[in-house]
């Protein structure tokens, strides 16, 4: 599995370039970190791999998923999960629902698709949380349940929009850890944009404006 940017380039509708363009590969298991200024487009860059690109952008150079390229592709067939600011977990549903909407149709049965529900749980320290309200968890519990529902996905690439940057310092570090180690466990090949140089994980990339 692999992600490639080649010659990449977010532009504006009138052609003006939101950043330099950017060649990178992400092997399986690797992480890339992305910095730059605000404003400069780094979550635009995440719509734009993940198939959500704003109107008012466009793209130009190619940006390839284990070597296809997915620039016309719609977002539902490029297999890319997405961790945002804000975990995103459905209000309407309980904690082992919110998960299980990642499940791939392949698991069929109620039984099976509990017991995968109930693994992943299990994984994320969440044992016997499967009926508890989204409400009631704490950010760092939320992000687990949002990074577990992903992966149940079977996501072929990871992005990641600044998923720490709302936690409590206190648990900061032990979120960013548990994110990592299942990136390297499942061995995805991963792009994070943050503006904290703690979140910095593997290689990194500076954004900068063109000259």
């Amino acid at each position: 599995m692999t992600l490639e940017l080649s010659h990449f380039v977010l532009k504006t509708v009138d052609g003006k370039p939101l950043f330099s363009a950017l060649n990178l590969k992400i092997d399986k298991g690797e992480v890339v970190t992305v910095m730059g200024a605000s404003g400069i487009g780094k979550s635009t860059l995440i719509d734009a791999i993940g198939g959500y690109l704003d109107p008012h952008f466009i793209t130009d150079g190619e940006a390839k998923i284990n070597g296809v390229n997915i620039s016309d592709m719609p977002a539902h067939k490029r297999k890319v999960g997405i961790l945002f600011q804000d975990a995103n977990l459905f209000p309407h549903l309980n904690v082992g629902q919110n998960i299980a909407f990642g499940l791939s149709e392949k698991v069929k049965g109620k039984q099976a698709r509990k017991k995968a529900v109930d693994q992943a749980l299990s994984k994320a320290g969440l044992s016997g949380f499967y009926d508890r309200d989204p409400a009631s968890l704490s950010g760092g519990q939320k992000t687990r349940v949002a990074l577990m529902r992903t992966l149940l996905s079977k996501p072929d690439v990871l992005l990641l929009d600044e998923p720490f940057s709302k936690l409590d310092p206190s648990t900061k570090s032990e979120i960013r850890k548990f994110v990592f180690d299942h990136i390297r466990e499942q061995q995805i090949p991963t792009l994070l944009v943050t503006h904290d140089k703690e979140d910095i994980h593997s290689e990194l990339l500076e954004l900068t404006a063109p000259v």
